[in-house]
């Protein structure tokens, strides 16, 4: 019998757990070469912490794992009760050494994050005007060979802060009473408070006037460009984001994944329903987006309004198992039935896609749906999960399992911090297509069976890439039969001369 706590057993405990741990991996954060700080700077009511989360939820999005520090929670848990802009002043040393406190608390917890709790990147959210607070960053990050990227917000609209200081900060926890007038006066007199230290010479990208005008400077790595790249799209405006699943279609009903199936009589229904939203909302600047797919773009042209499609929103790839039905899957495929029970998220289709995949092709969505106004994305169940996980913050545990039942709309308008969501439904009954989270199959203790991922593709000979696309009135893709193959070989046989036929009979009798 072998001992359960010999070196072999702890040898081989030690690579289970690298591969679960590897597993959580993505494909962005492969391309970070060392733990990074993101400091804030700027003056309060200047939309720091709305940079911050909206940062935080792209990164996580992305598959990088990322967590804001502000510095606000850290002295409200020091100074349990706020009274007035007086423990701002500079000159308020009681006050001071509190604040330099928190801020020490604060960098601790940061490095336990990038250190010891598997963090890629920390959000430090803090004014970080004076040059004492930023020399003692810079000491901080040398002394943990983190990385640094600061990022400034400056605005001098008084019209743009007037609204952030009535839009989020009346709602703060320093203003519990929200009596309007007086939130406005001491707050204006707090931002004096900083305005006589302000410093703004170490920052990396500085975002002026809520992203008017921008200044780049020595930018390091792949991870900081994307970190630029995101904030140079983000834009501070009123809109909404509509997104629904295409009408039911025949794939649908008869429970199968994938294909390029036309809308069921109920999908045609909704397509009119949908029409009928549009014109009762009032919704005359709306763009509609759609996949390339038939059932999208059946459902749109129903709409009577211009629309574009984009091929990234196609629905997942299901490689081998298009237009199967999940008992279909379970019963060819059972080990890849299990795999993606275990690991729905990083699961990968043979020949096929990923939701890892699928959240990495439609980044460029998320970046247009930043930039534009109203839009409706009529777009697949795989894909709408997507989209809806980057605005209401969804980790890769919950995003397979998120609902977007069909013939449904959901409404997105993003507020200071977050995004509100109204749901509508359009009267027109469909199948459900939602498959539940599989409950005690995989005991957290159990070693993971083998999987492909991003990094170690299916690499085996009987891979079958179905086509996904058929142009109007084409027949789908149908597995060829052998009788079908033999008339096609005589038939190209008969193209050939009598010596082609002659070195190609040898041949075949040599294989």
């Amino acid at each position: 019998m072998s001992d359960n706590n010999s070196p072999a057993n702890s040898t081989e405990t030690k690579k289970i757990d690298v591969r679960m741990n590897e597993k959580k991996c993505s494909w962005a954060s492969y391309m970070t070469n060392s733990p990074t700080m993101i400091v804030m700077i700027g003056l309060p009511a200047r939309g720091k912490t709305y940079m911050s989360k909206k940062l935080t939820r792209y990164l996580n999005w992305i598959g990088v794992p990322t967590k804001v520090f502000n510095l606000g929670v850290y002295r409200r848990e020091a100074v349990k009760s706020y009274k007035s802009y007086d423990f701002f002043r500079h000159d308020n040393e009681e006050a001071m050494k509190i604040r330099k406190h928190c801020a020490l608390i604060a960098l601790q917890d940061v490095k336990a994050y990038l250190t010891e709790e598997g963090g890629q990147i920390a959000v430090f959210d803090a004014t970080n005007t004076t040059r004492e607070r930023r020399d003692l960053i810079q000491a901080f990050v040398k002394e943990n060979a983190f990385k640094v990227f600061f990022v400034e917000s400056v605005c001098d609209d008084p019209e743009v802060i007037a609204a952030n200081i009535m839009e989020v900060k009346v709602s703060s926890p320093d203003y519990p009473e929200r009596h309007r007038e007086r939130v406005m006066d001491d707050f204006l007199k707090r931002i004096e408070c900083y305005k006589k230290l302000s410093l703004r010479d170490l920052s990396f990208i500085k975002v002026v006037n809520v992203g008017r005008r921008f200044l780049v400077n020595r930018v390091q790595d792949y991870i900081q460009s994307k970190i630029v790249y995101y904030l140079m799209n983000i834009h501070v405006h009123s809109h909404s984001i509509y997104l629904c699943r295409h009408g039911e279609s025949n794939h649908n009903v008869e429970g199968r994944i994938g294909g390029d199936s036309e809308l069921s009589p109920r999908g045609k229904q909704f397509a009119h329903a949908l029409r009928d939203f549009i014109d009762e909302h009032k919704l005359s600047d709306l763009k509609v987006w759609t996949s390339q797919l038939r059932r999208t773009i059946q459902t749109a042209e129903e709409l009577s309004v211009p629309y574009e499609q984009w091929k990234i929103l196609n629905e997942i790839d299901a490689g081998v198992c298009e237009e199967m039905t999940y008992e279909m899957i379970q019963e060819t495929f059972p080990e890849e039935f299990a795999l993606r029970d275990q690991d729905k998220y990083h699961y990968r289709y043979p020949g096929g896609e990923s939701y890892q995949d699928l959240v990495q092709r439609l980044e460029p969505v998320i970046m247009e749906l930043e930039r534009q106004g109203n839009v409706l994305v009529v777009c697949h169940q795989a894909v709408m999960r997507c989209l809806l996980a980057y605005f209401l913050d969804k980790g890769a545990d919950d995003l397979p399992y998120m609902k977007c039942p069909l013939h449904t709309v959901l409404k997105l308008t993003p507020v200071a911090y977050g995004c509100k969501v109204e749901m509508f439904y359009l009267n027109v009954e469909a199948v459900n297509t939602h498959r539940d989270r599989p409950l005690g199959k995989f005991p957290k203790d159990s070693a993971p069976l083998h999987r492909r991922n991003s990094y170690t593709p299916l690499s085996s000979h009987d891979q079958v890439k179905r086509p996904r696309l058929y142009s109007a009135g084409n027949q789908p893709w149908l597995p060829l039969s052998p009788y079908f193959c033999m008339s096609l070989s005589l038939s190209l046989l008969t193209c050939l001369t009598d010596s082609d036929r002659k070195r190609l009979s040898v041949s075949i009798l040599a294989v």
